[in-house]
């Protein structure tokens, strides 16, 4: 029997419901949009060069990334366990600490990006 293939139309759908679904019900999903926001608006008034708008947009995509992963362990975890227990705990911790592992590189990523601008914004501010 042949597999059922979903048009990639659905396809879209499907992966978008899941990323608005994340966003409407992971605290930290929207933590880091706003922090997303945050980084590009600053990006763009800083006028920051081709590569650091790379690097921002790669560390951005990272978190996203692992927190969608996370939200997804975490949802078939609860499905399938729904009693505590040992092992269902390791996964979502392990996939939690996954998210934070992401979150720290985009915050060392930000600090390497931003450290000169903003110097220099702030000197130019007390010259």
């Amino acid at each position: 029997m042949k597999p059922h293939r979903q048009s990639l139309y659905k396809a879209f759908g499907c992966a978008l419901r899941g990323i608005v679904t994340a966003v409407k019900t992971e605290r930290n999903m929207k933590i880091h949009m706003a922090a997303a926001l945050i980084v590009l608006i600053a990006a763009a008034l800083l006028h920051l060069d081709r590569m650091s708008w790379l690097f921002l947009i790669l560390a951005i995509a990272i978190v996203f990334i692992a927190e969608l992963i996370n939200t997804a362990i975490e949802a078939v975890v609860d499905l399938i366990s729904p009693q505590k227990h040992v092992l269902a705990r390791l996964a979502k911790d392990t996939a939690a600490g996954a998210a934070l592992v992401a979150a720290a590189f985009a915050v060392m990523v930000g600090l390497l990006v931003f450290y000169q601008p903003v110097w220099e914004w702030i000197q130019s501010m007390t010259n």
